[in-house]
């Protein structure tokens, strides 16, 4: 891929929209990448925090809606928590390009554990307000700002190319993995000895991504170009990504899925409480369900070998499908039963978008691509959150969640409707017995040069 940065460079994509890693010659299997001890390491210290994350985020969610009653005020927090991001997102990913990311994630996860130890002391003494939860919410989202594009394009050094998307699957799997435990920890600490401890450990967690950053040996990592100071590199890189339409589309949609579709604090903590009047330990059962599902589809992305645009779409139109049906399911066991596929489908959307935005980046532009992705994909949230909270308070919880389905199944018919124009395909129907009845077929040949302006045009809509 060419290293430039402007739209004119900008190649026409392939006619089934597949990006694939530029791989070396490797090992492969589902857990390949963790035979690499840097990375081994990164994912030991990576799944403790991870717990702890967990643990905190279920617990500060019904610390807040007890000491509220509103489902709004869950939703003005995970606000606070991403605005940052909107904010300041692609000045992160400037910084992770600039400067060391292991020396950066040093200080971001030391951080991280000094906010959740702030927030025990609060609850734990007795003092905790609404606002210490906001205030520290918004905390965590500035540390969050550098954080993120450094932990995300820090895997690229650990793993190289032939590894990364399986690295980057296994960190997702890592992620559901504490999933499952964080939110059992959660309930189990919030019924017997109170928040305040599940705040603590949640501080004393970071000590163990701490310890494998410390540990890291420098001479085995991967080298990458570090990007000089200098003028107009926030504008290089929006630049670099306006001008590929393999990049800004998945961009826009898990925009969209990420901004209306995965509000789920707002959503599962209102069905706990308001529907199905199960309390704090039926909110972290529904949040272990949703886990176990996203494990399942991290496991199975880490299995694949290339990223599918038109695997994305898809899952991001059954995703959207599937959260409609759950919004109005009748039983308890049958809502709770279809948390499993949609935590998977979600997991599959956020993961092929993620390795194909990585794959199809130069690595000198990676931290600050991976910080727009951030940006849109969490800095929506402040968005997304209060206004779904406040269609959740207004409507009902089954409303609410609808909404957010609604919205992010027509994304993914437009994002596929858009690449299948930029590719050249068009919609075949076909009812006969035994043929795919509904699939995407070329259209007659264009010139290269034609494509590639309406490839240019549409991006520029965009």
């Amino acid at each position: 891929m060419s290293t430039g940065s402007g739209a004119d460079s900008a190649p026409a994509p392939n006619t089934h929209h597949e990006i694939h890693a530029k791989e070396h010659p490797g090992t492969t299997g589902m857990f390949s990448s963790l035979k690499i001890r840097n990375y081994r390491l990164f994912a030991t210290g990576a799944v403790v925090s991870n717990t702890g994350t967990w643990m905190s985020r279920i617990t500060q969610d019904w610390l807040v809606l007890d000491l509220t009653g509103s489902a709004a005020a869950v939703g003005i927090t995970t606000a606070l928590q991403f605005l940052p991001m909107l904010l300041f997102g692609l000045y992160g990913g400037v910084i992770a390009d600039r400067y060391p990311k292991r020396t950066l994630l040093l200080f971001s996860q030391a951080a991280l554990g000094l906010c959740g130890v702030a927030l025990a002391a609060l609850t734990l003494s007795g003092h905790v307000q609404v606002w210490h939860v906001y205030l520290i919410a918004f905390l965590l989202g500035m540390v969050t700002v550098v954080d993120n594009p450094a932990r995300q394009s820090f895997v690229s050094e650990m793993v190289g190319p032939g590894q990364l998307r399986n690295a980057v699957s296994l960190n997702s799997a890592n992620f559901q993995s504490a999933r499952l435990i964080g939110p059992a920890v959660a309930g189990v600490l919030i019924t017997t000895v109170g928040s305040g401890w599940a705040f603590m450990l949640n501080g004393l967690s970071f000590l163990a991504p701490l310890a494998g950053l410390l540990l890291m040996r420098q001479s085995e990592m991967h080298k990458v170009e570090r990007v000089p100071r200098g003028k107009g590199q926030l504008r290089e890189g929006l630049r670099y990504v306006s001008g590929r339409p393999e990049l800004i589309w998945p961009i826009v949609l898990v925009g969209f899925v990420g901004t209306f579709g995965f509000n789920f604090p707002i959503w599962l903590s209102a069905f706990a409480d308001g529907v199905f009047d199960g309390g704090a330990g039926l909110y972290s059962l529904f949040n272990i369900l949703m886990a176990a599902g996203s494990l399942a589809g991290a496991l199975l992305s880490a299995r694949r070998r290339s990223s599918r645009l038109r695997m994305l779409v898809l899952a991001a139109m059954a995703f959207g499908l599937l959260q409609i049906t759950a919004s109005f399911s009748p039983s308890l066991w049958l809502f709770a039963i279809l948390l499993v596929p949609i935590g998977m489908l979600g997991l599959t959307v956020n993961v092929t978008a993620n390795t194909s935005v990585q794959m199809a980046t130069d690595p000198v532009m990676r931290g600050r691509v991976m910080s727009l992705y951030m940006m849109v994909f969490a800095g929506g949230t402040p968005l997304g959150a209060p206004l779904l909270g406040w269609v959740t308070d207004t409507y009902g919880a089954r409303v609410g969640f609808a909404t957010g389905g609604t919205i992010s199944l027509l994304a993914g018919v437009g994002v596929a409707l858009v690449l299948a124009r930029l590719g050249g395909l068009r919609l075949k129907l076909d009812l006969r017995r035994g043929h795919q009845h509904v699939a995407f077929v070329p259209k007659a040949p264009l010139r290269r040069q034609e494509d590639g302006v309406r490839a240019k045009e549409l991006t520029t809509v965009a």
